[in-house]
């Protein structure tokens, strides 16, 4: 092998390794909204909502029951994926704005990932009653109860 194939297969491994490590490193995907610090500071209670909107923009969402007021929501995520492995959040911050009646902010505060519950809303699963036997169960549990004297 000459000085010159040596130099390109070398050439190609390095490229190969190169890619192979570039393929591993995660990729970062960053989600939502999240308003700035100094935006954040001027807030006070007793604003309009009108005016929160003015200063924070529009809401990530919004409550759903507007019981005792309406409530805003501005969220943001970190989600981090690493080649074909499902994607893991790493990272959320929640800001949650309350208002009266009036649509006047009442209260506000932060939320981060460790304040979070996952809640399963559906599972996909029927319950069923009874034992759940396996293939193999099924299959060898017949055996001994064969009687060739009763007609079938």
């Amino acid at each position: 092998m000459s000085i010159k194939s040596r130099m390109r297969l070398l050439a190609l491994l390095g490229l190969g390794v190169t890619a192979f490590l570039g393929a591993c490193s995660p990729t970062i995907d960053h989600r939502g909204y999240l308003p700035r610090q100094s935006d954040l500071q001027q807030l006070q209670i007793g604003m309009s909502k009108t005016e929160v909107e003015g200063l924070l923009g529009s809401p990530s969402t919004t409550a759903t029951v507007n019981h005792a007021g309406d409530s805003y929501y501005y969220i943001s995520s970190v989600v981090e994926q690493q080649g074909f492995l499902d994607p893991k959040e790493v990272d959320r911050k929640v800001l949650a704005l309350r208002f009266s009646q009036i649509d006047q902010l009442e209260s506000f505060a932060h939320y981060g990932l460790e304040d979070g519950q996952v809640i399963n809303i559906n599972s996909r699963e029927t319950p069923t009653r009874g034992k759940e036997l396996t293939i193999l169960q099924q299959v060898f549990s017949n055996i001994g109860r064969f009687d060739p004297a009763v007609p079938q």
